[in-house]
């Protein structure tokens, strides 16, 4: 697993960048862990937290597969979210690309979300007969409204990341050239700000727009791990698998 997230303190920046481009930078629950202990533990000397991911894809959601443990995932995918949005230093999730499932989740748990053009952002739960996790019934209705929440969850259309932009859900959407000179403007700046200053702002901001995040996220296990042994969830993932679409029966 020690390539499969890659964790760096530099100038101050702790950066944790998802490692598995030939899987999408799909998560497993280690990942998802790591990448939790490296906030939870960051030193005094730390001021700003960047998640990223190599390749075209930010994070493509779970690792899903023959050895998927739903429950171990969901709880490292809690405490990653409870890391970033507990954490008294700013948060810039740099979305590089897909952002799905889980990756959409922990992608909009930062306090500044900046995304490339090409990528998109997709609550692809209900594809596999499952529900939002990691915060996201909380995360992106606080952001764009219940109406916009429903239909991403309920209907799981791509949003890309223009759109994503434009209706308030993240900072920017940028070309690849602009995007990288953006980050670099967004790191200078958050890491050379008023540390205290931005601890404290966004203590209060996140109590005042994610009132319930600890009981949606305790809301959302009951929730997925109730589902995960329906029928509809055993086809979802076997559909997923085997790159079909599923037959769901509503059982």
């Amino acid at each position: 697993m020690s390539d499969a997230v890659l964790i760096d303190t530099t100038d101050g920046v702790l950066s944790i960048t998802w490692n598995q481009p030939d899987r999408l930078n799909a998560l497993t629950a280690e990942m998802l862990n790591a990448a939790a202990e490296a906030i939870e533990d960051a030193s005094g000397d730390t001021r700003l937290v960047v998640v990223t991911g190599t390749g075209r894809a930010f994070s493509s959601g779970a690792a899903l597969g023959a050895d998927f443990d739903g429950a171990a995932t969901l709880d490292g995918a809690n405490r990653l979210v409870r890391a970033m949005t507990r954490s008294p230093l700013p948060v810039i999730s740099a979305v590089n690309g897909i952002a799905a499932g889980v990756g959409c989740s922990i992608a909009l748990a930062a306090d500044i979300t900046l995304a490339k053009s090409s990528g998109y952002f997709l609550l692809a739960f209900v594809n596999i007969g499952l529900m939002p996790d990691g915060g996201a019934t909380e995360l992106v209705a606080a952001s764009i409204g219940r109406a916009r929440a429903n239909r991403l969850a309920m209907l799981g259309e791509r949003l890309p990341a223009d759109v994503a932009a434009e209706i308030g859900l993240i900072h920017k959407s940028l070309g690849d050239e602009e995007y990288d000179a953006e980050l670099a403007l967004l790191i200078d700046k958050l890491g050379h700000g008023p540390t205290k200053a931005l601890s404290a702002m966004k203590k209060v901001i996140t109590a005042n727009t994610l009132p319930r995040l600890d009981a949606t996220l305790d809301a959302e296990l009951e929730g997925q791990l109730a589902l995960f042994s329906t029928s509809d969830a055993v086809e979802g993932g076997k559909a997923f698998v085997e790159k079909r679409p599923a037959a769901f029966t509503g059982a």
